[in-house]
């Protein structure tokens, strides 16, 4: 979800003080960030824009485990010994990106104290997001699960705009995150407008009540 414009221009402050092993490169939608099976030896921090972290089995099976916003980081398993990469980056929407080094990264983490606490910070936020995520896997229906996607993608509950739209994403795109079929997909996206929780033409637009369906039962649609 998109970060508090302070924190972000902060933590741009800090990661300017890397001592070289710093590029900024501007990716389009669709285009791939890294690749699973490649060298992990840099950390990716993200400016503006989306990412979505994919797996692929051996089989070509394919699910998406998470997703990231400005002010996030990722591709951080290389510093706890990864020496290849177990996912794919890439970006949903136009992004903005710092690609940091790991030799760069390590020697912001030893003489930055305030980085290093903003990154533990940033590091037990992602824990407690992959704790939430496996609830949702485990025990959510898909509705449930399609509800929380839209609402992670609409950055939802980042300031006090009630209603969010969504860059263009199509419904097999949010099938593969859901871990559902498109039909499915369809079906509940239409549900959710006859409900009043978005609006649908195109762009996905978000009201702040499709967060009822994350918390609490179904709700009834009225005839």
């Amino acid at each position: 979800m998109e970060s508090n414009p302070a924190s972000l221009f902060n933590s741009e402050t800090l990661l300017s003080k890397a001592n070289g092993g710093r590029t900024i490169t501007t990716y389009r939608r669709n285009q791939i960030v890294f690749s699973q099976g490649e060298l992990a030896d840099a950390v990716f921090y993200i400016q503006q824009g989306q990412v979505k972290l994919t797996v692929s089995s051996g089989r070509g099976k394919e699910a998406v485990v998470a997703i990231f916003s400005a002010g996030d980081f990722c591709g951080e398993g290389c510093l706890a010994g990864q020496l290849l990469r177990i996912a794919t980056a890439e970006a949903i929407e136009e992004s903005k990106i710092m690609r940091l080094e790991k030799a760069a990264m390590i020697g912001l983490l030893h003489n930055e104290p305030e980085f290093s606490e903003r990154f533990m910070s940033h590091l037990l936020a992602r824990n407690s997001r992959a704790e939430a995520d496996l609830v949702d896997q485990l025990f959510n229906s898909s509705e449930k699960r399609l509800a929380r996607i839209l609402l992670i993608l609409s950055k939802f509950g980042k300031d006090d705009k009630p209603e969010r739209v969504i860059p263009k994403i199509s419904q097999g795109a949010l099938a593969e995150m859901v871990s559902t079929t498109r039909a499915r997909v369809n079906f509940f996206m239409n549900r959710f407008r006859k409900l009043g929780l978005i609006d649908y033409n195109g762009k996905i637009e978000v009201h702040s009540s499709l967060l009822n369906m994350v918390l609490h039962d179904k709700p009834e649609i009225k005839t």
